[in-house]
């Protein structure tokens, strides 16, 4: 019986929630000087976004029946060994991302218990980062004995969150027809407020933007499945960049009249406070606006810290387990990390996750200020995380670069030069960006950006050679 197919529609509709959630909107407003964040946001939209997407489409259309992602992609391409760095990759990417996920979540929670920023915010660094790593060293225990029932209610709080990042817009901007009397901020449209002020601080910040609109390789698997894949897959694609565009747009707008960017940057402390807690705010004010006190920011909060905590047990396991669990990049890897129990967990693996996020929770002791932790700790993802769409574009380039060898069902542009030139142009936005992203004014927080992923880098070479001299040992 012939599988059902899905439709462009869709296939957009599920690229956009994996894709986009209401944490891009705020990360971008207040990274960017309120809406001035449009100008960036319409430029990584058509310069790399979409792009970005229709290439992803040609890999999946290239390679699909090989089911492991990006991984697959670079092993049809490139070989095993260069297969084994990119999954190394991906798995490292999360070693920032675990280390952020305990942190949101309790940050959630003191807004779900307190309704307010400042308690949490007040408390010293070193006992929330305390507090931080035994919710760490907790939630590996747990997936260490393979409980998994959380994947359901990550996703059930993914879409929630997802619906919620729409209902604030739609409500945003009924507001002042239902309340007219309330304090909004009056938004100046003129050339001159929207137009960035491209200083070092602007291109230090664009990771930010990279980060929130990367991965939409997540949904390859589904290419082949789509009605007319070589015209249904960009079609949905086109789709899913012009929902992002809008709900990116019209949040920014919805966040505007909320917010004074003069006020956000006023001084360092108040940047880091609507950095860590401007979601928040945003639902607060919006439900003082409805007349319904904190409903909105208690649902929101609620939504959030079930989702991060849920995700959090999920990082620490799917990512080991799409490095540990590939036949082909198995030899790479020693013997010890391969160890399971008796669940079929990779118990030294999951210790290893501990040790390596542990260490970036505890280094994070000394930062004054816990919301200027969650600030760091979003600049740093924005640094690590879009390491791993380095890997897409290189697939992409030795895809075209290998001529008739693979037959894709879809072709993102048909001139060979005219692709790899986009997938040049990608792979160096992507490389610039996290580079750039490194540079802080702050010396701990660009040592942070520096060393953690130069680290997870030695690691990742070091571990075939550990593998090889092991296997010359037992020889």
């Amino acid at each position: 019986m012939e599988q059902k197919k899905i439709s462009w529609k869709l296939l957009a509709f599920m690229a956009f929630s994996t894709v986009w959630g209401f944490g891009n909107v705020v990360n971008g407003f207040v990274w960017f000087n309120g809406i001035q964040v449009i100008f960036s946001w319409i430029f990584m939209f058509a310069l790399y976004f979409v792009p970005y997407a229709l290439m992803v489409g040609e890999l999946g259309s290239a390679f699909k029946n090989a089911g492991g992602g990006v991984s697959s992609w670079i092993r049809e391409t490139m070989g095993t060994k260069i297969a084994y760095y990119a999954g190394w990759t991906y798995w490292a990417c999360h070693i920032t991302y675990i280390a952020s996920k305990p942190s949101g979540g309790l940050k959630a929670l003191s807004w779900v218990i307190f309704r307010s920023a400042e308690l949490y915010d007040r408390l010293p660094s070193i006992y929330i980062q305390l507090i931080t790593f035994a919710l760490l060293l907790i939630f590996c225990y747990v997936a260490s004995r393979g409980l998994n029932p959380l994947k359901k209610m990550a996703t059930l709080a993914g879409s929630s969150m997802f619906v919620m990042s729409l209902l604030y817009i739609v409500m945003m901007f009924a507001a002042p027809a239902i309340n007219p009397k309330a304090d909004y901020v009056s938004l100046d449209f003129s050339l001159k407020n929207l137009i960035p002020n491209f200083r070092l601080e602007y291109f230090t910040s664009l990771s930010i933007l990279v980060f929130a609109v990367g991965g939409c390789e997540k949904i390859s698997p589904y290419v082949n499945k789509v009605e007319n894949p070589s015209k249904g897959f960009p079609k949905g694609m086109i789709a899913l960049a012009i929902m992002v565009v809008v709900c990116a747009m019209l949040g920014t707008i919805a966040m505007g009249m909320m917010f004074d960017p003069t006020v956000i940057n006023a001084s360092e402390e108040s940047f880091n406070s609507y950095a860590a807690n401007g979601a928040y705010w945003a639902f607060q004010r919006l439900g003082q606006y409805y007349g319904i006190g904190d409903t909105l920011l208690v649902i929101y909060a609620l939504c959030n810290m079930i989702g991060q905590f849920a995700v959090l047990i999920m990082s620490i396991d799917a990512p080991l387990r799409m490095l540990l669990d590939n036949e082909d990049t198995k030899q790479f890897i020693p013997k010890k990390l391969l160890k399971q129990n008796d669940v079929g967990a990779y118990t030294n693996g999951i210790i290893m996750v501990a040790i390596l996020s542990g260490s970036i929770i505890l280094a994070q002791s000394f930062v004054p200020g816990a919301a200027a932790v969650l600030k760091q700790l979003t600049k740093l993802n924005s640094v690590c995380m879009p390491l791993r769409y380095l890997w897409v574009f290189a697939a992409y380039i030795a895809l075209r670069k290998a001529g008739d060898k693979f037959h894709p069902e879809y072709r993102f542009v048909k001139n060979d030069a005219v692709a790899l030139a986009f997938g040049v142009w990608c792979f160096l936005i992507t490389a610039v960006s996290c580079l750039l992203g490194m540079h802080s004014k702050d010396t701990f927080t660009m040592a942070l950006n520096i060393i953690t992923p130069l680290v997870l880098s030695i690691l990742g070479i070091i571990m075939p050679l550990l593998a090889k001299n092991e296997k010359q040992a037992n020889a």
